[in-house]
């Protein structure tokens, strides 16, 4: 962010205000930015200023020396209608609205002009060599670069299109060679080709891992995802001025702000209501007594009129300045300096500081814990201390901070609870299985009862039944582990598997 921070600076170099007169909050410190004229809102304004005052004027002349009596009813009648008109437009929300749409898009087309510095120090890390091939395959890459935004710069800028009106010119001024002029026209594409540098720059890129230069496949693969980085920035311009905001909307701004001063020429008027006020027409809404008395004031100069049209008015041209800032208006990015910078910072990275080593050597603060950078006597006025966080001052008593054992009581307490539950739950479980055991012997009992006697086997196992009825128990013993005894059921069901099918069957329960 500090570094885009220092670029806006410079880009921006034409209101050179910000540093000078923005320093110091203070009384007055503002006043003398009233008065500038280079980008000042004084300077955008002042025609359609002049025109409305003087249609104010002429609307004025017109009413009090050349309409009669009757002509100036209907006059009145109008303003009045046009004042109610003003107070009914919402100008503030409408005009709001649409400014803060148009500087976050200046906002961004800022944030998306490209700058080669990741790319040069990516090819000062990675592409190794001093012979001159590789100092050559340097330069020709970051040239590339450079190209490549140049071409960007020359679509959407009209003072970089001016310094460069064709091809010849970007040859002239290092840019491109002869050849690589030749196979750019040949290219056959009705399209802008600023992305064709950028697969040159690829083509470098394979040819210097190719030579062993580029040393590991990590290394090459950050310098080709800063260079997509790179062109999105280059497309990103290209879509800004290639999609603008929707004339519709801009139509429906500018009408509105050129509709409701149109109604101030007329609402804002120095009307005289109290002349015969019984002689207006009936069916007509007019003021009040007291609002005729300030109809009645005459100021001769529209003075809060006039602030109301440099709030609305600037509002509105700082929108249609601001909605193409490759311009050549005083507040619009210095592209011409972005190119002069570019090229020479990258050559710098590239190529002169290439094998520029400093010696190793012990700085001033090597052995010291804490270092303490000095102070002047004016900085040292403003010294604050370090900022420990909002509770860091918070205090408490020693009663206070003394361990709670409160939370462990009720811990200790709600598992006795859950452990009381568990335990009532498996005994009801246990109740109700032993309840559906029994209900099931009943029923057995209940068959064999109906069920008369056929054969001696079948009085047989009856007998056998009812002995086993008085010594076998009806539910589990508790006590006998993983190997249950059988129930009567299971042996009633195994003398039924010995007998002979019948023609009635038990249900399973």
């Amino acid at each position: 962010m500090d570094n885009c921070i220092g670029h806006m600076r410079q880009v921006t170099s034409k209101m050179k205000y910000a540093p000078k007169r923005l320093r110091k909050a203070k009384l007055g410190g503002f006043y003398k930015l009233l008065f500038r004229w280079k980008g000042s809102v004084y300077k955008l304004l002042w025609r359609e200023a002049l025109v409305f005052l003087f249609s104010y004027a002429i609307v004025s002349l017109v009413y009090r020396f050349a309409l009669n009596e009757t002509q100036k009813t209907s006059f009145e009648a109008f303003c009045i209608y046009a004042e109610e008109f003003t107070s009914m437009t919402p100008i503030s929300f409408v005009l709001g609205f649409y400014v803060s749409i148009i500087v976050q898009r200046w906002w961004d087309q800022f944030l998306s002009i490209p700058w080669p510095d990741k790319l040069a120090y990516d090819i000062a890390a990675n592409v190794h060599g001093t012979d001159e091939e590789a100092r050559m395959l340097r330069r020709t890459m970051i040239r590339y670069i450079n190209l490549g935004a140049l071409l960007t710069y020359c679509t959407v800028s009209k003072s970089v299109k001016k310094r460069f009106p064709s091809l010849d010119y970007v040859v002239t001024a290092g840019f491109m060679t002869e050849e690589e002029k030749r196979v750019y026209l040949e290219i056959p594409s009705d399209h802008p080709k600023h992305w064709l540098p950028c697969a040159w720059f690829i083509n470098l890129v394979r040819k210097a891992v190719d030579d062993n230069r580029i040393k590991s496949a990590p290394a090459a693969k950050t310098i080709i995802d800063d260079l997509n980085q790179f062109h999105d920035n280059c497309d990103d311009l290209y879509g800004f001025d290639w999609v603008t905001i929707p004339l519709v909307y801009t139509q429906v701004v500018t009408i509105a702000v050129y509709t409701f001063f149109c109604a101030c020429l007329f609402g804002r008027q120095y009307l005289q209501l109290g002349r015969k006020s019984e002689q207006m027409p009936d069916g007509i809404d007019y003021p009040s007594s007291a609002d005729i008395q300030r109809y009645n004031v005459d100021y001769y100069f529209p003075a809060f009129t006039m602030l109301q049209f440099l709030f609305y008015f600037g509002w509105l041209k700082v929108a249609e300045n601001l909605m193409n800032p490759f311009g050549e208006d005083d507040d619009d990015f210095e592209m011409n300096w972005v190119v002069d910078r570019n090229l020479q910072v990258s050559y710098l990275i590239v190529d002169h500081i290439y094998n520029l080593q400093m010696p190793l050597v012990k700085d001033i603060h090597y052995d010291i814990m804490e270092p303490e950078i000095p102070h002047t006597e004016f900085s040292f006025k403003t010294k604050t201390e370090p900022w420990m966080g909002s509770a860091f001052r918070v205090r408490m008593s020693k009663s206070d901070m003394s361990i709670s054992t409160e939370g462990n009581r009720r811990k200790n307490s709600r598992r006795d609870y859950d452990d009381d539950n568990y335990a009532r739950r498996r005994t009801n479980s246990a109740l109700h299985s032993e309840m559906q055991k029994d209900e099931e012997i009943g029923q057995c009992d209940e068959f064999i009862k109906k069920d008369s006697p056929a054969s001696p086997s079948r009085r047989h196992s009856n007998e056998m039944l009812s002995d086993a009825m008085e010594t076998e128990p009806c539910r589990r013993s508790p006590t006998s582990g993983d190997s249950p005894r059988k129930t009567l059921t299971d042996f009633a069901l195994f003398e039924e598997e010995k007998q002979p099918p019948r023609s009635c069957t038990v249900t399973s329960l």
